[in-house]
């Protein structure tokens, strides 16, 4: 008896377009949608694995949002310190 082939999850393959997206045209709410998205997928591969695949692509899409997030904190934080800091002196001056 032939098994029958699994399927790639929908939501695993939008997490890695999003988490890309999110590094090129659309960032921040790409890396959002990436994340959301990917661990959607992941919960439904999981509650179905004889039917769907593409776990990969769900962990390569969160890894690209959550890197992304981050990026941005990291870069909001730094501007605000460097911004912030150059305020404080400009003060002082």
């Amino acid at each position: 008896m032939d098994a029958m082939p699994r399927q790639t999850s929908v939501l695993a393959v939008l997490s890695l377009v999003f988490g890309i997206l999110g590094w090129t045209l659309l960032p921040g709410l790409g890396a959002i949608v990436a994340v959301v998205t990917g661990h959607i997928a992941r919960a439904e591969i999981r509650r179905t694995p004889q039917t769907l695949e593409g776990d990969g692509l769900a962990i390569a899409g969160l890894v690209l949002g959550w890197l992304g997030i981050v990026l941005g904190i990291v870069l909001v934080a730094l501007m605000l310190l460097v911004f912030g800091g150059l305020a404080w002196l400009s003060a002082w001056a």
